[in-house]
Protein backbone atom coordinates (compact mmCIF):
# COMPACT_ATOMS: atom_id res chain seq x y z
CA UNK A 1 0.00 0.00 0.00
CA UNK A 2 1.39 3.40 -1.06
CA UNK A 3 2.08 5.89 1.30
CA UNK A 4 -0.55 8.57 1.48
CA UNK A 5 -0.75 12.21 2.80
CA UNK A 6 -4.26 11.60 4.34
CA UNK A 7 -6.12 8.54 5.40
CA UNK A 8 -9.92 8.71 6.36
CA UNK A 9 -11.62 6.68 8.67
CA UNK A 10 -15.58 6.27 8.85
CA UNK A 11 -17.09 5.43 12.02
CA UNK A 12 -20.08 3.57 10.20
CA UNK A 13 -20.92 0.60 13.01
CA UNK A 14 -23.57 2.32 14.43
CA UNK A 15 -26.83 0.99 15.49
CA UNK A 16 -28.68 4.21 15.16
CA UNK A 17 -31.29 2.88 18.21
CA UNK A 18 -32.70 6.04 18.45
CA UNK A 19 -34.19 5.59 14.56
CA UNK A 20 -36.26 2.89 15.90
CA UNK A 21 -37.48 0.72 12.97
CA UNK A 22 -35.84 2.25 10.83
CA UNK A 23 -32.45 0.49 11.87
CA UNK A 24 -33.73 -3.18 12.60
CA UNK A 25 -32.49 -4.66 9.84
CA UNK A 26 -29.28 -1.88 8.91
CA UNK A 27 -27.17 0.21 9.94
CA UNK A 28 -27.67 3.63 10.34
CA UNK A 29 -25.36 4.85 7.80
CA UNK A 30 -27.29 2.65 5.14
CA UNK A 31 -30.31 4.21 5.50
CA UNK A 32 -32.12 5.74 2.83
CA UNK A 33 -32.08 9.71 2.03
CA UNK A 34 -33.13 12.37 -0.08
CA UNK A 35 -34.86 10.52 -2.51
CA UNK A 36 -32.04 8.03 -4.17
CA UNK A 37 -28.90 8.59 -1.55
CA UNK A 38 -27.71 7.06 1.91
CA UNK A 39 -26.49 8.26 4.92
CA UNK A 40 -23.28 7.40 4.02
CA UNK A 41 -23.07 8.81 0.81
CA UNK A 42 -22.92 12.40 2.70
CA UNK A 43 -18.69 11.48 4.16
CA UNK A 44 -17.70 9.46 0.91
CA UNK A 45 -18.89 11.75 -1.37
CA UNK A 46 -16.97 14.81 0.68
CA UNK A 47 -13.69 12.97 0.59
CA UNK A 48 -13.75 12.16 -3.10
CA UNK A 49 -14.42 15.45 -3.60
CA UNK A 50 -11.85 16.66 -1.32
CA UNK A 51 -8.88 14.74 -3.00
CA UNK A 52 -8.88 11.82 -0.14
CA UNK A 53 -9.00 8.97 -1.95
CA UNK A 54 -7.87 6.12 0.25
CA UNK A 55 -10.91 5.38 3.04
CA UNK A 56 -11.62 3.01 5.61
CA UNK A 57 -14.64 2.20 6.48
CA UNK A 58 -15.47 0.47 10.19
CA UNK A 59 -18.74 -1.60 10.06
CA UNK A 60 -20.48 -3.59 12.92
CA UNK A 61 -24.14 -3.39 13.24
CA UNK A 62 -26.24 -5.33 10.85
CA UNK A 63 -23.49 -4.63 7.98
CA UNK A 64 -24.65 -6.95 5.57
CA UNK A 65 -26.82 -4.42 3.41
CA UNK A 66 -23.82 -1.41 3.85
CA UNK A 67 -20.80 -3.89 2.56
CA UNK A 68 -23.42 -4.61 -0.39
CA UNK A 69 -24.05 -1.00 -0.97
CA UNK A 70 -19.91 -0.23 -0.62
CA UNK A 71 -19.08 -2.59 -2.84
CA UNK A 72 -15.53 -1.79 -4.32
CA UNK A 73 -16.10 2.36 -4.23
CA UNK A 74 -16.57 2.89 -7.55
CA UNK A 75 -19.67 4.90 -7.51
CA UNK A 76 -17.32 7.48 -5.53
CA UNK A 77 -14.79 7.33 -7.89
CA UNK A 78 -12.66 5.50 -4.68
CA UNK A 79 -11.93 1.97 -6.70
CA UNK A 80 -8.62 3.42 -7.39
CA UNK A 81 -5.10 0.77 -8.03
CA UNK A 82 -3.48 3.03 -5.27
CA UNK A 83 -6.31 4.24 -3.11
CA UNK A 84 -10.21 2.66 -2.56
CA UNK A 85 -12.45 1.64 -0.03
CA UNK A 86 -11.25 -0.35 2.48
CA UNK A 87 -14.32 -2.02 5.13
CA UNK A 88 -12.97 -2.95 8.23
CA UNK A 89 -15.56 -4.69 10.35
CA UNK A 90 -14.39 -6.15 13.78
CA UNK A 91 -12.00 -9.72 13.68
CA UNK A 92 -10.40 -12.34 15.76
CA UNK A 93 -7.15 -11.30 16.81
CA UNK A 94 -4.47 -13.03 19.46
CA UNK A 95 -6.52 -12.72 21.98
CA UNK A 96 -9.67 -13.24 20.32
CA UNK A 97 -12.42 -11.37 18.46
CA UNK A 98 -14.05 -8.31 20.14
CA UNK A 99 -16.65 -6.19 18.95
CA UNK A 100 -16.01 -2.10 18.93
CA UNK A 101 -15.95 -1.20 22.50
CA UNK A 102 -16.15 2.90 21.13
CA UNK A 103 -15.60 5.13 18.75
CA UNK A 104 -11.65 5.15 19.52
CA UNK A 105 -11.26 1.60 20.11
CA UNK A 106 -12.69 0.56 16.81
CA UNK A 107 -9.74 2.93 15.68
CA UNK A 108 -7.12 1.07 17.80
CA UNK A 109 -7.91 -2.08 16.22
CA UNK A 110 -7.07 -1.42 13.45
CA UNK A 111 -4.38 0.52 13.70
CA UNK A 112 -2.30 -1.99 11.78
CA UNK A 113 -4.58 -0.66 8.37
CA UNK A 114 -2.99 2.99 9.99
CA UNK A 115 0.49 1.63 9.37
CA UNK A 116 0.16 0.33 6.16
CA UNK A 117 -1.34 3.38 4.83
CA UNK A 118 1.22 5.01 6.45
CA UNK A 119 -0.32 8.46 6.49
CA UNK A 120 1.39 11.96 7.82
CA UNK A 121 -2.53 12.71 9.08
CA UNK A 122 -5.79 10.73 9.99
CA UNK A 123 -9.02 12.24 9.18
CA UNK A 124 -12.07 10.06 11.56
CA UNK A 125 -15.38 10.95 10.12
CA UNK A 126 -18.63 10.19 11.50
CA UNK A 127 -21.00 8.12 9.06
CA UNK A 128 -24.38 9.31 9.95
CA UNK A 129 -24.15 13.54 9.53
CA UNK A 130 -25.61 15.00 6.38
CA UNK A 131 -23.47 17.72 5.36
CA UNK A 132 -21.14 18.64 2.28
CA UNK A 133 -17.58 19.97 3.59
CA UNK A 134 -13.84 20.15 1.98
CA UNK A 135 -11.68 18.66 4.01
CA UNK A 136 -8.75 19.56 2.07
CA UNK A 137 -9.62 23.03 3.71
CA UNK A 138 -9.54 21.91 7.47
CA UNK A 139 -6.13 19.28 6.63
CA UNK A 140 -4.62 23.20 5.74
CA UNK A 141 -5.80 24.99 8.73
CA UNK A 142 -4.65 21.59 10.81
CA UNK A 143 -0.72 22.29 9.36
CA UNK A 144 -1.09 26.16 9.18
CA UNK A 145 -1.62 25.50 13.00
CA UNK A 146 0.66 22.91 13.87
CA UNK A 147 -1.83 21.33 15.45
CA UNK A 148 -1.32 17.93 17.03
CA UNK A 149 -5.24 17.59 16.68
CA UNK A 150 -8.26 19.60 14.61
CA UNK A 151 -11.95 19.24 15.48
CA UNK A 152 -14.50 20.55 13.34
CA UNK A 153 -16.99 22.82 14.99
CA UNK A 154 -20.32 24.47 14.53
CA UNK A 155 -22.67 27.15 16.12
CA UNK A 156 -25.34 25.47 17.08
CA UNK A 157 -28.42 27.61 18.83
CA UNK A 158 -27.43 27.85 22.83
CA UNK A 159 -30.45 26.40 23.85
CA UNK A 160 -29.57 23.03 22.30
CA UNK A 161 -26.17 23.54 23.15
CA UNK A 162 -26.15 20.91 26.23
CA UNK A 163 -26.94 18.56 23.52
CA UNK A 164 -23.71 18.42 22.57
CA UNK A 165 -19.93 18.26 23.47
CA UNK A 166 -19.07 21.42 23.58
CA UNK A 167 -15.21 23.02 22.45
CA UNK A 168 -14.48 26.48 24.46
CA UNK A 169 -11.35 28.05 22.44
CA UNK A 170 -9.12 31.33 22.77
CA UNK A 171 -8.89 34.23 20.16
CA UNK A 172 -6.67 31.60 17.85
CA UNK A 173 -9.04 28.86 17.45
CA UNK A 174 -7.27 26.89 20.29
CA UNK A 175 -9.16 24.54 22.03
CA UNK A 176 -8.87 25.62 26.54
CA UNK A 177 -11.56 23.57 27.15
CA UNK A 178 -13.82 20.24 26.17
CA UNK A 179 -17.56 20.02 28.28
CA UNK A 180 -19.49 16.63 27.37
CA UNK A 181 -23.34 17.94 27.33
CA UNK A 182 -22.94 20.60 29.62
CA UNK A 183 -25.60 21.85 31.87
CA UNK A 184 -24.67 25.62 31.56
CA UNK A 185 -22.17 25.73 28.23
CA UNK A 186 -19.71 28.34 28.12
CA UNK A 187 -19.67 28.70 24.48
CA UNK A 188 -22.26 26.85 21.89
CA UNK A 189 -18.92 25.67 19.65
CA UNK A 190 -20.07 21.64 19.08
CA UNK A 191 -18.04 19.63 18.15
CA UNK A 192 -19.08 17.64 14.68
CA UNK A 193 -17.53 14.29 15.29
CA UNK A 194 -14.88 15.48 12.48
CA UNK A 195 -10.96 15.06 13.83
CA UNK A 196 -7.74 15.58 12.07
CA UNK A 197 -4.64 14.06 14.07
CA UNK A 198 -1.10 13.43 13.33
CA UNK A 199 -1.11 10.05 13.00
CA UNK A 200 2.15 9.22 15.39
CA UNK A 201 0.24 11.44 17.78
CA UNK A 202 -2.86 9.78 17.53
CA UNK A 203 -1.20 6.62 17.57
CA UNK A 204 0.32 7.11 21.22
CA UNK A 205 -3.11 7.97 23.08
CA UNK A 206 -4.88 5.01 21.35
CA UNK A 207 -2.50 2.53 22.42
CA UNK A 208 -2.31 4.66 26.34
CA UNK A 209 -6.19 4.31 26.54
CA UNK A 210 -6.45 0.60 24.95
CA UNK A 211 -4.70 -0.33 28.41
CA UNK A 212 -6.85 1.41 30.78
CA UNK A 213 -9.51 -0.74 31.97
CA UNK A 214 -11.44 2.13 33.48
CA UNK A 215 -11.80 3.78 30.13
CA UNK A 216 -15.06 4.11 27.87
CA UNK A 217 -12.90 4.08 24.54
CA UNK A 218 -14.63 6.94 23.33
CA UNK A 219 -12.53 10.42 21.73
CA UNK A 220 -14.98 12.51 23.45
CA UNK A 221 -15.35 11.42 26.53
CA UNK A 222 -11.35 9.61 27.47
CA UNK A 223 -9.49 10.39 24.49
CA UNK A 224 -10.04 14.41 23.87
CA UNK A 225 -9.93 15.32 27.81
CA UNK A 226 -6.85 13.53 27.76
CA UNK A 227 -5.06 15.14 24.71
CA UNK A 228 -5.64 18.55 26.64
CA UNK A 229 -5.09 17.37 30.19
CA UNK A 230 -1.52 17.16 28.16
CA UNK A 231 -1.13 20.38 27.04
CA UNK A 232 -1.00 19.35 23.42
CA UNK A 233 -1.73 21.83 20.46
CA UNK A 234 -5.34 20.80 19.95
CA UNK A 235 -7.65 23.06 17.63
CA UNK A 236 -11.36 24.02 16.17
CA UNK A 237 -11.80 24.44 12.64
CA UNK A 238 -15.31 26.06 12.42
CA UNK A 239 -17.42 24.99 9.87
CA UNK A 240 -20.39 27.35 8.78
CA UNK A 241 -22.07 25.12 6.24
CA UNK A 242 -25.25 23.15 6.50
CA UNK A 243 -24.63 20.36 9.05
CA UNK A 244 -27.18 17.97 10.81
CA UNK A 245 -27.10 14.89 12.70
CA UNK A 246 -30.09 12.92 12.04
CA UNK A 247 -29.86 10.48 14.85
CA UNK A 248 -33.85 10.43 15.78
CA UNK A 249 -36.74 10.20 13.50
CA UNK A 250 -37.80 13.73 13.61
CA UNK A 251 -33.86 15.12 12.70
CA UNK A 252 -34.28 12.76 9.79
CA UNK A 253 -37.57 13.97 8.89
CA UNK A 254 -36.72 17.74 8.84
CA UNK A 255 -33.56 16.84 6.39
CA UNK A 256 -35.02 14.99 4.10
CA UNK A 257 -38.00 18.17 4.09
CA UNK A 258 -35.15 20.49 4.19
CA UNK A 259 -34.56 19.54 0.57
CA UNK A 260 -37.82 20.75 -0.69
CA UNK A 261 -37.23 24.41 0.17
CA UNK A 262 -37.05 26.31 -2.96
CA UNK A 263 -33.28 27.35 -2.47
CA UNK A 264 -32.17 24.08 0.00
CA UNK A 265 -29.25 24.48 2.47
CA UNK A 266 -27.18 22.38 0.30
CA UNK A 267 -27.23 21.14 -3.46
CA UNK A 268 -27.08 17.77 -3.95
CA UNK A 269 -26.35 17.95 -7.83
CA UNK A 270 -23.60 21.54 -7.44
CA UNK A 271 -20.35 21.63 -8.13
CA UNK A 272 -19.67 19.39 -5.20
CA UNK A 273 -21.80 16.63 -6.07
CA UNK A 274 -23.29 13.70 -3.72
CA UNK A 275 -22.75 10.62 -5.40
CA UNK A 276 -24.41 7.26 -4.60
CA UNK A 277 -25.00 3.50 -6.12
CA UNK A 278 -28.50 3.40 -7.18
CA UNK A 279 -29.75 0.65 -9.38
CA UNK A 280 -30.90 1.67 -13.12
CA UNK A 281 -34.60 2.11 -13.71
CA UNK A 282 -37.09 3.52 -16.05
CA UNK A 283 -37.84 7.56 -15.39
CA UNK A 284 -40.86 7.96 -12.78
CA UNK A 285 -44.42 7.48 -14.53
CA UNK A 286 -47.01 10.37 -13.40
CA UNK A 287 -50.69 9.19 -14.17
CA UNK A 288 -53.30 11.37 -15.51
CA UNK A 289 -54.96 11.99 -12.76
CA UNK A 290 -52.10 12.21 -10.54
CA UNK A 291 -51.25 15.40 -9.01
CA UNK A 292 -47.18 15.99 -7.28
CA UNK A 293 -47.06 19.21 -5.29
CA UNK A 294 -43.68 20.26 -3.72
CA UNK A 295 -41.86 17.17 -3.90
CA UNK A 296 -38.82 15.29 -5.14
CA UNK A 297 -40.28 11.48 -6.88
CA UNK A 298 -37.03 9.44 -8.15
CA UNK A 299 -36.94 7.16 -10.84
CA UNK A 300 -38.82 3.83 -11.46
CA UNK A 301 -41.52 5.32 -9.55
CA UNK A 302 -45.42 4.98 -10.38
CA UNK A 303 -47.95 7.99 -8.92
CA UNK A 304 -51.37 7.37 -9.68
CA UNK A 305 -52.62 9.96 -6.60
CA UNK A 306 -51.54 13.07 -5.18
CA UNK A 307 -48.44 13.71 -3.53
CA UNK A 308 -47.36 16.85 -1.88
CA UNK A 309 -44.15 18.26 0.25
CA UNK A 310 -42.78 14.28 0.19
CA UNK A 311 -39.70 12.23 -1.35
CA UNK A 312 -40.27 9.82 -3.04
CA UNK A 313 -37.55 6.94 -3.36
CA UNK A 314 -36.91 4.48 -6.56
CA UNK A 315 -39.58 1.98 -6.79
CA UNK A 316 -42.58 3.21 -5.03
CA UNK A 317 -45.65 2.46 -6.27
CA UNK A 318 -48.90 5.24 -4.83
CA UNK A 319 -52.06 4.20 -6.28
CA UNK A 320 -55.50 5.52 -7.20
CA UNK A 321 -57.14 8.11 -4.99
CA UNK A 322 -53.61 7.55 -2.29
CA UNK A 323 -52.50 10.78 -0.54
CA UNK A 324 -49.33 11.56 0.91
CA UNK A 325 -47.99 14.53 2.38
CA UNK A 326 -45.23 15.92 4.48
CA UNK A 327 -43.73 12.04 4.21
CA UNK A 328 -40.51 10.37 3.21
CA UNK A 329 -41.31 7.08 1.43
CA UNK A 330 -38.22 4.58 0.75
CA UNK A 331 -37.48 2.36 -1.59
CA UNK A 332 -40.28 -0.43 -3.12
CA UNK A 333 -42.79 0.66 -0.84
CA UNK A 334 -46.84 0.16 -2.35
CA UNK A 335 -49.37 2.78 -1.02
CA UNK A 336 -52.27 1.24 -2.35
CA UNK A 337 -55.46 2.95 -3.51
CA UNK A 338 -57.29 5.64 -0.81
CA UNK A 339 -54.95 5.52 1.44
CA UNK A 340 -53.59 8.32 3.39
CA UNK A 341 -49.95 8.84 4.72
CA UNK A 342 -48.84 11.79 6.48
CA UNK A 343 -46.21 12.92 8.91
CA UNK A 344 -44.27 9.82 8.30
CA UNK A 345 -41.58 7.81 7.18
CA UNK A 346 -42.50 4.68 5.64
CA UNK A 347 -39.07 1.97 5.55
CA UNK A 348 -38.34 0.03 2.53
CA UNK A 349 -40.39 -2.61 1.17
CA UNK A 350 -43.68 -1.58 3.06
CA UNK A 351 -47.17 -1.77 1.97
CA UNK A 352 -50.06 0.65 3.27
CA UNK A 353 -53.19 -1.14 2.21
CA UNK A 354 -56.10 0.09 0.70
CA UNK A 355 -57.53 2.26 2.65
CA UNK A 356 -55.19 2.66 5.59
CA UNK A 357 -54.47 5.75 7.18
CA UNK A 358 -50.34 5.99 8.44
CA UNK A 359 -50.77 10.01 9.85
CA UNK A 360 -48.81 11.92 12.55
CA UNK A 361 -47.75 15.48 13.18
CA UNK A 362 -44.71 17.63 12.91
CA UNK A 363 -42.62 16.60 16.03
CA UNK A 364 -44.72 13.18 16.11
CA UNK A 365 -43.57 11.43 12.90
CA UNK A 366 -45.23 7.74 12.09
CA UNK A 367 -42.61 5.24 11.55
CA UNK A 368 -43.45 1.60 9.22
CA UNK A 369 -40.55 -0.64 9.67
CA UNK A 370 -39.10 -2.52 7.01
CA UNK A 371 -41.44 -4.64 5.18
CA UNK A 372 -44.58 -4.22 7.38
CA UNK A 373 -47.90 -4.30 6.10
CA UNK A 374 -50.33 -2.16 7.36
CA UNK A 375 -53.99 -2.46 6.22
CA UNK A 376 -57.16 -0.94 6.92
CA UNK A 377 -59.23 -1.07 10.60
CA UNK A 378 -62.24 0.11 11.77
CA UNK A 379 -59.66 2.55 14.68
CA UNK A 380 -57.75 3.85 11.79
CA UNK A 381 -54.82 2.18 10.92
CA UNK A 382 -51.74 3.36 11.99
CA UNK A 383 -51.13 7.04 13.84
CA UNK A 384 -48.77 8.42 15.82
CA UNK A 385 -47.90 8.13 19.60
Amino acid sequence: MRKTECLAMILAGGQGSRLGALTKKIAKPAVPFGGKYRIIDFPLSNCANSGIDKVGVLTQYRPLELHNYLASGSAWDLDKKEGGVFILPPYAREKGADWYRGTADAIYQNLNFIDLADPEYVLILSGDHIYTMDYSWMLDAHKANKAEATIGVIEVPWDEAPRFGIMNTDKTGRIEEFEEKPAKPKSNLASMGIYIFNKDFLKKYLEEDAKDETSSHDFGKNIIPKMLADKARLYSYAFDGYWKDVGTIESLWQANMDLLQDQPPFELNGDWKIYSSNPSMPPHYVGPDATVKNSMVSEGSMILGDVENSVIFPGVRIGKGAKVRNSVIMPSTVVRENAVVDYAILAQNCEIGEGAKVTGEKGAITVVADGETIVATAAGSKQAG
